[in-house]
């Protein structure tokens, strides 16, 4: 089974070595790598160039916005399976994929997911939220659950069968999208009671109060569309971040 890990960047020349190294890192081999820049200007090409391997496949070109680059990564991957390293993310262990390979050995199941940690900026190692996920069940859906995006896995026939990201969401096209495969697709997930992806603060959605307002705008509009719920679904949605806040294993 061959895994493709798919990586977006932009302008990270910070961050993406240890994204790639991470990879590079796990000890199930049958994995590639696809990098998909937008047409970086900082050094993030040649960050990627150094770090490169035999397993990693690079193309920069220019994209309409984050989830068109996503899109572009999943059509050029080969994998059986299929899942995203953000640029500023990293692999919490080196038995990450391993530990996915072997859950996908079921043929009933269609997708892996685990739990997710956001760590400081320049602290990795200072763990700000735990995001513990635990067992899915559709019911939860209205209750504004959902899988940690970051560390999601699907099968490659999730993707053509239900379709990839909807590119007129700027901010929540990944939840959109997961909402699209449980609800319509009713795909049958695993979970790893395991903190598979760290995550640094930071992200698009957050940036600022525009943002966050526009991202609760583009969630309800998800909830809405996918026949979850409406504006108590989108509370419950964000009042369930406060837990994660409680961290509890670092």
């Amino acid at each position: 089974m061959k895994i493709s890990v798919v990586t977006v960047v932009y302008n990270r020349a910070r961050t993406i070595g240890e994204a790639m190294e991470s990879v590079q890192r796990q000890t199930y081999v049958d994995v590639e790598h696809i990098v998909q820049d937008g047409g970086s200007s900082d050094g993030t090409i040649q960050k990627i160039t150094r770090h490169a391997t035999d397993a990693t496949k690079l193309i920069s070109e220019p994209d309409a916005g984050i989830y068109d680059a996503i899109n572009r990564g999943i059509g050029r991957a080969a994998g059986d399976v299929i899942g995203l390293m953000h640029s500023d993310d990293f692999f919490a262990h080196d038995r990450v994929l391993e530990m996915v390979a072997a859950r996908f050995a079921n043929p009933d199941i269609d997708g892996v997911y685990g739990d997710l940690q956001y760590v400081a900026v320049d602290n990795p190692a200072q763990v700000i939220r735990h995001w513990r996920s635990g067992n899915y069940h559709p019911s939860m859906l209205k209750r504004g659950w959902m899988p940690p995006h970051p560390t999601l896995y699907l099968r490659r026939e999730v993707f053509d069968r239900f379709g990839l990201y909807d590119t007129s969401f700027s901010i929540a096209a990944d939840y959109d999208a997961m909402l699209r495969y449980l609800v319509q697709g009713k795909i049958n997930l695993d979970y790893i009671p395991d903190v598979l992806v760290k995550m640094r603060l930071g992200g698009e959605s957050n940036r600022s109060l525009e943002r966050i307002l526009r991202k609760s705008r583009e969630d309800l509009r998800a909830i809405r569309r996918n026949g979850v719920g409406g504006v108590v679904t989108l509370a419950a949605k964000n009042l369930s971040k406060l837990g994660q806040f409680i961290v509890r294993d670092n």
